[in-house]
């Protein structure tokens, strides 16, 4: 993809990927398709490259080319990727990148972030598109680069960086302080005026305060002035505008007072390059602090990154050799030392130990591993040696998908910041205007010296005005609490979703692998007078290790854990709907539900109180027959997680309702939901019935978040408000899911909404600060104080009120950092 610069005499031309076209009239269907949308010129489809070509024109926008071709049968294929942009210092910074963004080639959209600097960028055609989105912001007057990866976040560009604002801001401190103490110290204490005056005159007060004010405002400074005037020339000033515009104002107005006072009348000649300096220094302070906040509110990225491992030991032909975990590949034989943290994801196949997996789950408590069991890379081993075989690696591991999730998360916007962007996109023209209105109102009414009044007024107010606070408010709050939330285990992959989930007022569970731990337990077996416990399982578990149904499964698995020994089965068949039957250790064993030992013409009547009772405690009850008699009644079910009923009481603290909806039958599903303490339950309903289940409790007015685990509540995740997959199920119901819960239990869906409830407040808090602080203080500035207190505001404390309006809203982001979350309690026994 190529694009002319602008000014160019030639169009530029944009080649984009085109996928489905087969031949010949696809090739024209393309073309006439792409020729009807406005902005779009000589289309040229070629069918063996797979290619469309545009001369893009005026009111070009990709996205509606891409849409032109997607309803004419084909596809465009769009990806993302991400930019990291320096020299972003406001709110007004961030409207003007994403606008650049958008109208450059391929670009169908963009959003870009201040607290963390990076813009996401989708485009038409991909990485193609990255040149030209890289020129646009370059144009627009901000630097840009290709993203690095979360283990390069805050690298040697970020240190350089902050390296040089805290030179700036030392050697304008520097500079400033004899200034500021010769100048105001006079003010101050009365003594030292007059000794200074006699010391030196005041012509040569001035020529010092003159060098060392041009030696800040023209050193440290000048990141305010040429990206400040550079802005300004494009018509799009931001902070550095104000900045630059109230420094130069008092600085220049001060250069005409010492070198050409003629110019200025009598009362109004004097100078103020302490308030320039103090302006620059102060606002250089306030932007290193605000620096050292955005860092920790970016440290759960880093965090995560330090996780990952440089090397591994491997077997290569039978020897342990040291390699970089770059080189590894799947089904390489990886060996773990004690206390070793794991490079990748796997499973092991020798040895056992005890795994700290808290990273990912947000437990303390170790897991036992050993053969069979799978490992994730991150985690650390504990006191025994493992050696796994390696499933996934590089990109593909658990913790790189995790990194991914959080950096998009941080770097998404919530509906609460279309609010922001309205106000921030004529925010610094309406303060230029007050200024230049302050400046008007003070020389018509103000008192003498009238110009050395409304100069200050006028500078006052570009300096107090902050479009940072703002910008920040939402962005750093959506970064600490996503790190939070990961260290909980709480993943969000869509960062929208913190603010949909705190406005939930329904969490609806899905039963089977979420409330439930999705696999069957034998939990009863009560024999017949004349039969041995032993003796009945170890015949029922030879019978069912034949047979593939779960509850048989689980039966086998018992008989396994007593160690008891299987005889062997012959003549195994299965009666469909009723049970198996087969010979095992040469006898006769039949096994079924209460229809099938009446089909055997046997009486189930003995068990029937016992029977009654498994069924209401939600248990699958079944019999088992040997030799044609009546030997046992067992009960399968699938046990409660120990936190479900916890967590869902803690859910009901929070004031939400509460609701299960289920495939399984009403009385089991009624049953667990006693034990949990839910409410509403919908059960005997397929995957369909899920989504419409959920559509009928928005319908009653609910904003509704599900929670589930299987592929079949894939579509019910989708359907509701804001889904949540429990990380232990299936990639289909992950991939469907906003928020992922990658504890397992339902304490995680606790903390993700208490972890959005929180940063939603956090929000408004930041909010309600940054507009109330230029609310209140803009007029203050202006002058309104004056005519009834006699009072004005010095640029040079209207400077520290700025810079330290963005360093309340990060510190008060950084609270986030400390929300309290429910703790995880195992049910009582």
């Amino acid at each position: 993809m190529t694009a002319a610069p602008k000014g160019a005499s030639s169009p530029s031309l944009l080649s984009l990927p085109v996928e489905g076209m087969s031949c010949a009239s696809c090739v024209r269907r393309v073309e006439q398709a792409a020729g009807r949308v406005e902005g779009v010129s000589d289309p040229v489809a070629n069918f063996a490259t797979g290619r469309l070509t545009v001369t893009p024109g005026a009111g070009f926008d990709a996205a509606r080319l891409a849409e032109a071709v997607r309803n004419a049968g084909y596809d465009v294929p769009e990806s993302a990727f991400d930019l990291d942009i320096g020299d972003m210092s406001c709110a007004s910074c961030v409207l003007r990148v994403e606008k650049a963004l958008r109208k450059a080639p391929a670009v169908t959209a963009a959003t870009v972030n201040l607290a963390n600097g990076r813009a996401h960028v989708r485009a038409l055609g991909g990485e193609a598109a990255l040149p030209a989105a890289l020129k646009a912001v370059k144009d627009a007057g901000y630097d840009a680069h290709p993203a690095r990866a979360g283990a390069e976040r805050g690298g040697e560009r970020g240190d350089e960086d902050m390296r040089a604002l805290q030179r700036d801001a030392a050697i304008a401190a520097v500079l400033t302080l004899p200034l500021f103490v010769l100048e105001m110290g006079g003010h101050i204490w009365p003594a030292f005026h007059h000794w200074l005056t006699g010391a030196i005159s005041t012509r040569s007060l001035h020529l010092i305060y003159f060098v060392l004010a041009t030696a800040v405002l023209f050193g440290p400074g000048m990141r305010f002035f040429g990206k400040g005037l550079r802005t300004l020339a494009h018509l799009a000033p931001d902070m550095n505008a104000l900045v630059a515009l109230g420094a130069g104002a008092a600085y220049f107005y001060s250069v005409v007072a010492t070198f050409a006072p003629g110019l200025l009348p009598e009362g109004s000649r004097y100078v103020y390059y302490e308030a320039a300096t103090v302006i620059v220094t102060l606002i250089l302070i306030g932007r290193l602090l605000e620096a050292r906040a955005r860092g920790r509110a970016g440290e759960a990225i880093r965090k995560l990154a330090a996780l990952q491992v440089k090397e591994a030991r491997i077997l290569r032909d039978g020897v342990a050799v040291e390699v970089a975990v770059d080189a590894l590949s799947p089904g390489d034989i990886v060996l773990i030392r004690p206390g070793e943290r794991i490079p990748v994801d796997g499973a092991v196949i020798e040895g056992e130990s005890w795994v700290d997996e808290s990273m990912m789950s947000g437990e303390p408590l170790p897991v036992k591993k050993g053969p069979g069991d799978a490992v994730t890379g991150g985690t650390v081993n504990g006191a025994g040696a493992l050696r796994f075989e390696a499933r996934r690696v590089g990109a593909d591991t658990m913790l790189a998908g995790i990194i991914r999730m959080v950096e998009e998360a941080q770097g998404a916007k919530l509906p609460i910041q279309a609010l922001v962007d309205r106000i921030t996109a004529w925010f610094v023209p309406a303060v230029m205007a007050v200024a230049v209105l302050t400046l008007i109102a003070w020389l018509t009414f103000g008192p003498e010296p009238a110009l050395a009044h409304a100069l200050v007024s006028a500078v006052a107010v570009l300096i107090i005005a902050c479009p940072c606070a703002m910008g920040l408010a939402t962005p750093a709050a959506i970064m600490v609490a996503t790190g939070r939330a990961a260290e909980a285990g709480v993943l969000f992959r869509r960062g929208d979703a913190l603010q949909t989930l705190s406005d939930a007022t329904l969490v609806v569970f899905d039963k089977t692998g979420t409330v439930t731990e999705g696999r069957p337990e034998l939990t009863d077996l009560i024999v017949a007078e004349g039969f041995a416990e032993a003796e009945v399982l170890v015949l029922a578990a030879a019978v069912e290790a034949q047979s593939e149904h779960p509850v048989g499964a689980a039966i086998v698995k018992a008989a396994e854990a007593r160690g008891l020994v299987l005889p062997p089965v012959s003549a195994f068949q299965s009666v469909t709907g009723y049970g198996v039957t087969a010979q095992a250790g040469g006898r006769k064993v039949q096994i079924g539900a209460a229809r099938y030992i009446e089909k055997l013409n046997l009486s189930v009547n003995a068990f029937a109180a016992a029977a009654g009772r498994l069924a209401e405690e939600g248990k699958t009850p079944l019999y088992i027959a040997i030799d044609g008699r009546l030997a046992a009644a067992a009960a399968v079910a699938d046990p409660v997680k120990p936190a479900s009923r916890t967590a869902i009481a803690a859910l009901k603290r929070l004031g939400l309702s509460v609701a299960m909806v289920t495939g399984d039958s009403a009385r089991t599903a009624a049953a667990i939901a006693r034990q949990v303490g839910i409410d509403r339950v919908v059960a005997e309903v397929l995957p369909e019935g899920k989504v419409k289940a959920i559509r009928a409790f928005r319908d009653e007015g609910h904003v509704v978040a599900f929670v589930g685990d299987g592929i079949n509540d894939a579509p019910a995740l989708a359907e509701a408000t804001v889904g949540l997959a429990i990380g232990t199920g299936t990639g289909v119901a992950i991939e469907s899911a906003e928020v992922v819960l990658a504890s397992g239990d339902l304490t995680g869906a606790v903390n993700a909404v208490e972890i959005s409830r929180a940063t939603l407040a956090n929000i408004r808090e930041n909010l309600f600060w940054a507009f109330g602080y230029n609310v209140v203080l803009i007029p203050v500035a202006a002058g309104a104080l004056w005519p009834f207190f006699g009072l004005s505001l010095s640029p040079m404390i209207a400077a520290a009120a700025m810079g330290l309006s963005s360093v309340f809203v990060l510190g008060n982001a950084l609270r986030l950092k400390r929300v309290r979350l429910t703790q995880r309690k195992e049910a009582a026994p």
